[in-house]
């Protein structure tokens, strides 16, 4: 029996696809799988038995990585799940910055009260007139899937593209118009585009990458919007940028005291990916991954563990595990099976960063005595049997 734990709520249809043998839980020490959205995790004390995490969303910021790698809990995210919700808000962002409809809007509840509030449109709607996006220039800052989807509509909407990704996956890459232009130097976005969008996830290499430098390469007036994560812009730089005029409008999905109420700044509630649809696409996603891994131990969109697919078990039984990154424990894994005369039929081993993660298929029954004598090489810091 696999419990889970919900730190947030995950939405049905996600939940209806635990199969039998999966329980929900009160309590996180009870648990094999913790399921969660934004709930904060870093200060949690993790149960010995828990395997894995998956985050409903892409972000990971509320989950301790290092710490779950240490004690073999692997952490997936949902990529992509939300896209099309986070793709609908920065076109609408688009529109945002470049027609003032909100100020209109308030203008006209301002004035709801005025019977003669239809002349008094004619006199005051000049002063929330915009410009157009078609024939625009957009520089797309990361084309995974939320940006890929952007570009592609972008481009749809007349506007002309510019987009920058050094690591762009093969998927986005097939999936993104072949209207988009490549660009290869990141200050070319910077210095010819009318408009900048950033879909890069949150590292110390992109932290604060939007910044009085980066503004000053930028034409006079430019507008950003950053629907991604609110630390890729140095919040103090594009103030003053917005009151120099360098930066025109900056629409951003994370309001905080710093820049809600600068001028020039459209500041949404973190609405990117609140739709009923990307809510439940990532339970859906997130529940699948997490099954595949208690039930077949593989591992799909783990973001402290690497990617490893070896189907479902068609032997007796398949041993799991989840070992440091150091030379020769391939090898220090089969001396265990074959000092026993146990033939391995299948096997894979991957890494990534510091954490790898091994799988051995055999067919015999996998006693206490090999676990313990796998649990005891050093390295190793989770081994699991799955029959």
């Amino acid at each position: 029996m696999s419990k889970v734990k919900c730190l947030n709520p995950i939405a049905a249809c996600g939940m209806d696809l635990l199969p039998e043998g999966y329980s929900v839980v009160d309590e996180l020490t009870d648990a094999d799988v913790v399921l969660v959205r934004s709930a904060a995790m870093h200060d949690l004390e993790l149960p010995s038995e828990l395997k894995a995490i998956a985050r409903a969303g892409a972000g990971v910021n509320n989950i301790p990585l290092d710490k779950c790698a240490e004690q073999g809990i692997v952490v997936f995210n949902t990529p992509g799940a939300n896209a099309n919700g986070v793709k609908e808000i920065v076109i609408a962002g688009l529109l945002l910055a470049s027609r003032d409809l909100i100020g209109g809007y308030q203008w006209v509840k301002e004035n709801s009260s005025d019977p003669d509030i239809a002349k008094a449109v004619e006199k005051n709607k000049s002063k929330f007139a915009g410009c157009e996006i078609e024939g625009k220039r957009l520089g797309v800052i990361g084309l995974g899937a939320i940006g890929a989807k952007v570009a592609n509509v972008a481009v749809n909407l007349g506007m002309e593209v510019y987009g920058y990704d050094p690591y762009v996956s093969v998927d986005a890459a097939w999936n993104l118009s072949r209207h988009v232009k490549h660009i290869s130097n990141v200050e070319d976005i910077y210095k010819e585009c009318d408009y900048i969008t950033i879909h890069v996830p949150a590292l110390d290499s992109t932290k604060g990458m939007l910044n009085a430098a980066a503004f000053e390469m930028m034409k006079d007036g430019v507008k950003i919007l950053n629907f991604a994560r609110d630390i890729l812009v140095n919040e103090e730089d594009i103030k003053a940028a917005l009151a120099s005029g360098k930066v025109s409008r900056y629409v951003t999905d994370f309001p905080n005291p710093t820049v809600a109420a600068v001028d020039g700044v459209i500041t949404l509630p973190h609405l990117g990916a609140s739709t009923e649809e990307s809510e439940d696409n990532c339970a859906i996603m997130a529940v699948k991954q997490v099954v595949d891994y208690i039930d077949n131990g593989n591992i799909k969109n783990s973001v402290n563990y690497p990617a490893c697919d070896m189907g479902v078990c068609s032997n007796t039984a398949r041993v799991a595990i989840n070992h440091k990154n150091i030379p020769d424990m391939l090898t220090r894994f089969t001396g265990v099976f074959s000092s026993k005369g146990i033939n391995i039929s299948d096997m894979i081993s991957k890494s990534k960063g510091d954490w790898a993660y091994s799988m051995l298929d055999v067919s015999v029954v996998i006693s206490d005595e090999i676990v313990e004598k796998l649990k005891a090489i050093d390295g190793v810091v989770r081994v699991r049997v799955i029959k």
